[in-house]
């Protein structure tokens, strides 16, 4: 993984970079950096890991989906999410040639990180970093999908085979319960978006 060409790559793709050496700095920094706004959350294990819904409701209007306690109280919250001033994200695969990869169930996810708010940041683990394009997407369906459906342990095909033989593969099932509807590439900067922040925390973290 080489860090500093995909900074550079991000870069020239118009997004503003910053990079942490630790959760704890990074949400800090978010946490210095946001107030006084309405916020909303996508589904992502490393903001609950980070502790971000904690740190900034205490002087912002937050939105988290996952504060909800049932699939009604989640599909509500998220919707309000996307009419945010700011939108925090992850990603489930980075590029070092500066592409990112989301997949989705729901679209609640990918949806707020596409258009309407003031500012959006993706907020990314270094483990998450391939060496490019193809291999980034191989992430997201082979390693990051699996996980977020062994998460919820799903009746999928991804989460038995993981648990007869120990192995991350997406199998392109059928199952109703299936998360991985949806996938987007974000080649670069979306237009219209006042400014798109990419938060680099150079530790292992989510899915």
């Amino acid at each position: 993984m080489d860090l500093n060409k995909t900074i550079e790559s991000l870069e020239q793709k118009l997004y503003k970079v910053s990079c942490f050496a630790s959760p704890e700095e990074a949400a800090e920094y978010l946490d210095g950096r946001i107030d006084g706004k309405t916020v909303g959350f996508g589904d992502s294990r490393t903001i609950i890991d980070m502790k971000l819904y904690d740190k900034l409701s205490t002087h912002n209007t937050v939105y988290d989906p996952n504060q909800s306690v049932d699939n009604d109280g989640f599909l509500e919250i998220a919707a309000k999410c996307l009419t945010t001033e700011v939108y925090l994200t992850s990603v489930n695969a980075m590029a070092e040639t500066g592409e990112m990869v989301n997949i989705d169930g729901t679209g609640n996810r990918v949806a707020g990180s596409l258009f309407g708010h003031e500012k959006i940041y993706f907020v990314v683990s270094t483990n998450k970093i391939e060496p490019d394009l193809e291999k980034a997407v191989w992430r997201a369906r082979n390693v990051a999908a699996p996980k977020n459906s062994l998460k919820y342990d799903l009746p999928t095909p991804c989460v038995i085979n993981y648990k007869r033989t120990g192995e991350l593969k997406c199998f392109d099932c059928r199952r109703p319960e299936r998360i991985c509807n949806g996938i987007i590439t974000y080649l670069r900067k979306m237009n219209d978006i006042d400014e798109v922040e990419v938060v680099l925390i150079d530790e292992e973290m989510g899915f």
